[in-house]
């Protein structure tokens, strides 16, 4: 039986795989538009460091959920997913496909999934216990309490680890809430072989060095965001603050850090979608035009 529910197309996957070129080819061919799915991009100010695509680079297809959020401020998946929800109604509205695509797999389960995070209140006596402990100390709480949320968390963000271990101790391990989901979703996943993600990984890095993540990071200190608030924006915003604030002896020793930690990351992004069954994955590289053909048999 055809399904009546609308049609969204997703393109998912670790970092350096390839989904932004491909969905602006895609939404170029079939008359799409795009929504990011990247935690990171929502922020106004972070441009670099984000790997965020630049408006000359849109190909006029239009993009949303990119800089509508103050840096200095928490955005949270709820706020995400109403937002990117009704860019989805309009979309639809105007007979165009919208490509979700990203890579923080809980903007888009929540989003596309229809998995509900539980709204817990903050616990300030435990936060204030938790702040104590190092960020290893952090880690290997959780480790103990929730290894299944453990193995998808950023190790080194203290605030999302003591989200997660407040969230643990107020309703303990977090269940998948989850209902059906309002969209008939075309699920593509882009990877590549380790060693050629890798090498993308490093090159993405260099050249975000080339092009001034030191300086976007300097900017940002400049207008009010702390240090502290840098820890919880991603990798390229923590490590960059760590050289600034003289924990590396130069930038090679920082970009070897940050080569490693975010190849980690990649590693953590695959363990999220790889829950995902119906995910079908291809290399971005070589099978571009299998991935036409399946979307074109999807759309019609």
């Amino acid at each position: 039986m055809l399904s009546k529910k609308p049609k969204i197309v997703a393109i998912v996957g670790p970092t350096s795989s390839g989904k932004t070129a491909l969905s602006l080819a895609l939404a170029q061919h079939y008359t799409g538009e795009i929504i990011s799915a990247d935690s990171r991009q929502v922020y106004r100010d972070m441009n670099i460091g984000t790997g965020k695509i630049l408006p000359q680079q849109m190909d006029s297809i239009p993009h949303y959920m990119i800089d509508i959020a103050d840096p200095a401020e928490q955005y949270s998946v709820a706020q995400y997913t109403l937002e990117a929800r009704q860019h989805i109604i309009d979309i639809l509205a105007r007979n165009n496909v919208p490509f979700v695509v990203g890579g923080t797999g809980m903007y888009i389960s929540a989003l596309l999934e229809g998995i509900t995070f539980p709204e817990i209140p903050p616990n300030p006596k435990l936060r204030a216990e938790l702040e104590q402990k190092s960020t290893i100390e952090l880690f290997t709480l959780l480790q103990a309490k929730d290894p299944r949320r453990a193995e998808t968390i950023d190790p080194e963000n203290p605030r999302r680890l003591i989200r997660a271990l407040e969230i643990v101790d107020a309703i303990g391990v977090v269940p998948d809430v989850q209902s059906e989901s309002p969209y008939d979703i075309l699920w593509i996943g882009l990877d590549l072989p380790k060693e050629e993600l890798q090498a993308k990984i490093r090159y993405r890095i260099q050249k975000m060095i080339d092009d001034g993540l030191i300086q976007e990071v300097e900017g940002l200190l400049a207008h009010g965001i702390t240090h502290e608030r840098l820890q919880e924006l991603g990798l390229e915003y923590r490590h960059v603050s760590w050289y600034l604030q003289g924990k590396y002896k130069d930038i090679d020793e920082m970009t070897d850090d940050l080569a490693t930690k975010t190849n980690q990351y990649a590693k953590r992004q695959m363990t999220w979608f790889k829950r995902n069954k119906n995910i079908q994955w291809f290399n971005s590289n070589l099978d571009k035009e299998d991935i036409t053909v399946l979307i074109k048999k999807f759309l019609s």
